[in-house]
C-alpha cells in the first residue's frame, strides 16, 4: 500500500495524495488544497501546538501512553542510578556516553569554565536586596553575551561547543550567587575540588571557612534530580529555545528566552503549588476531604496530570525513592505522609484514574528542595541549572539541521479589513463604561 494519505475536499470534490513519513505529514503539503486558484491553501489550526511536530530529534524519546522517558535511548530509571549528571549532559549533547578518558576531559572543561567575569559579579550585586533569583538568572545570563560577543558566531561548531562548555559551568555558579544574594550573604566562589553537584551546594550553604561539606546522600539526591531534569523533549521552554536560536541569536540570548519560559507557573513553577497544596491540607486525615474538593471542581489537584503523561511520569517514580533517602538525612517532613496519602487515595478513586491523572516529576520535587533548606523562589532556578543541557543539546541540534529555518507560525486572521479612515475630530465620542 502507498504510504500516503487521500483526503477528499467536499467543498470542490477534488482529491489529493498527501506523502506520510514517520507517521506525519508535512504542513506545506495542505498548501495546494484550495477552493479558488488565488486562495493561500489550507492550514492546520493548532494553539498550543498539541499536535504539531516542529522538528526532527534524536535526542529524548517520550511515550506517555506507558510512562517511558529515554535519552539518547537510554531508560532514564537507568541513567538516574548508574550516571552523573554531567555524564548525562555529554550523552544528550553528543548521543554517546563517554568514556572514562572522554569523560576526564569533559568534567575538567567545564571545571576550567565555573568562574564568572567579576563585572558579572558586580551587575548581580546591583539588584535589589530581594530581587527574585530567577530574574536575576535569567538578566545575567542574558548580559554574559555581551561579554562574549564571539558567542554571535553560531554557525561555528567549535564557537558553540565553548560556548555550551560556559553555559553549563556558569549557570551554577549564576544560580548560587542569586539565592546567596537573596538571603543576604556574600557570594561563594567555585571550588574546582568538589563535584558539579557538591560544587553547587557549597557555594549556596558554604559560611567563611567552616569546611562545608554536604553530605554524600544530598548530593546524590540533587545528582538524580539535575538528570530527571536535564531533557524533556518540545516543552514550552525547549520551544523557546529553538525558537530563538532559528534566528542565529546566540546562545546566551537564547538560554535567558528559555528561563523566562520556564519563570512561568504554567511551567516551572508548579512545584511551589504542590507545596502550597500540601500545607493547604496539613494534615493526612484531611486528606479525604481535599480529594472530595477536587472532585467537585472546587480545588486543583496539584502535581497530577502531564500534557504528555497519560501513566504515572516514570520520573515521579524515581524522585518518591530520593524524597525518602532525602528525608533519613534531614529528618522527615509531615507533609510527605500527606503526600503519599494523597497519592494512594488517587491512584485508586476511579474519578482519577478514568482522567489518567497520576503524579508527575514536581509532586514530590518540592519536597525534598524544601529538605535541603532551600526556599520555593530558588525552585524554578533548580529547575533551569540542569535543563541547561537539555537547551543546548536541542539548540545545538537545531543549528546542525538543514531542514530548520527561522520560525515564523502563520495565524488565522479575524480582524476588520480595508476600513475607511475617519480623521479625529469627525470621531464619535466612544460610550462611556
Amino acid at each position: 500500500m502507498p504510504n500516503t494519505l487521500t483526503i477528499t475536499d467536499n467543498r470542490t470534490g477534488r482529491t489529493y495524495e498527501i506523502p506520510v513519513q514517520e507517521d506525519t505529514v508535512k504542513a506545506i503539503d495542505l498548501r495546494q488544497i484550495k477552493v479558488e486558484e488565488g486562495d493561500f491553501g489550507l492550514m492546520a489550526y493548532d494553539p498550543g501546538y498539541t499536535n504539531t511536530a516542529s522538528c526532527k530529534s534524536r535526542i529524548t524519546y517520550i511515550d506517555g501512553d506507558v510512562g517511558i522517558l529515554e535519552y539518547r535511548g537510554y531508560p532514564i530509571e537507568v541513567l538516574a542510578e548508574k550516571c552523573t549528571y554531567l555524564e548525562v549532559a555529554y550523552l544528550l549533547l553528543n548521543g554517546e556516553l563517554p568514556d572514562a578518558a572522554q569523560l576526564k576531559e569533559w568534567d575538567d572543561s567545564i571545571r576550567f569554565h565555573t568562574v564568572v567575569h567579576e563585572n558579572i559579579k558586580r551587575q548581580m550585586e546591583s539588584f535589589r536586596y530581594d530581587a527574585h533569583p530567577m530574574g536575576m538568572l535569567i538578566s545575567t545570563v542574558a548580559a554574559m553575551s555581551t561579554f562574549y560577543p564571539e558567542a554571535k558566531k553560531v554557525g561555528s561548531p567549535e564557537n558553540r561547543a565553548v560556548q555550551i562548555k560556559r553555559l553549563i559551568a556558569k549557570v551554577p555558579t549564576i544560580a548560587a550567587f542569586s539565592y546567596r544574594h537573596s538571603q543576604g550573604h556574600p557570594y561563594v566562589y567555585p571550588n574546582n575540588d568538589l563535584s558539579y553537584t557538591e560544587n553547587f551546594l557549597a557555594m549556596m550553604f558554604q559560611m567563611f571557612n567552616n569546611g562545608y561539606k554536604p553530605d554524600p546522600a544530598l548530593v546524590r539526591a540533587l545528582e538524580v534530580l539535575f538528570i530527571l531534569h536535564a531533557d524533556h523533549e518540545q516543552n514550552c521552554s525547549t520551544s523557546v529555545m529553538r525558537a530563538i536560536g532559528s534566528s542565529d541569536a546566540d546562545p546566551y540570548s537564547a538560554h535567558a528566552g528559555a528561563a523566562a519560559a520556564l519563570y512561568g507557573p504554567l511551567h516551572g513553577g508548579a512545584n511551589e503549588a504542590v507545596l502550597r497544596m500540601l500545607a493547604e491540607i496539613g494534615s493526612v486525615k484531611e486528606v479525604p476531604k481535599y480529594v472530595a474538593r477536587c472532585k467537585s471542581g472546587e480545588m486543583r489537584l496539584m502535581g497530577f496530570g502531564h500534557r504528555v503523561y497519560k501513566n504515572y511520569d516514570p520520573r515521579a517514580r524515581i524522585i518518591k525513592k530520593c524524597a525518602e533517602e532525602v528525608f533519613d538525612v534531614t529528618g522527615r517532613n509531615p507533609l510527605l505522609d500527606v503526600a503519599l496519602e494523597l497519592e494512594r487515595i488517587a491512584l485508586e478513586d476511579e474519578y482519577f484514574v478514568k482522567r489518567k491523572l497520576y503524579p508527575n516529576v514536581d509532586f514530590y520535587s518540592g519536597l525534598i528542595y524544601e529538605a535541603m533548606g532551600l526556599p520555593v523562589t530558588m525552585f524554578p532556578v533548580l529547575f533551569a541549572i540542569p535543563r541547561t543541557a537539555g537547551w543546548l543539546a536541542q539548540w545545538k541540534e537545531s543549528m546542525e539541521d538543514e531542514e530548520q529555518r527561522i520560525q515564523r507560525p502563520r495565524q488565522i486572521y479575524l480582524g476588520e479589513r480595508t476600513r475607511d479612515f475617519v480623521p479625529l475630530e469627525k470621531r464619535p465620542a466612544a460610550p462611556k463604561a
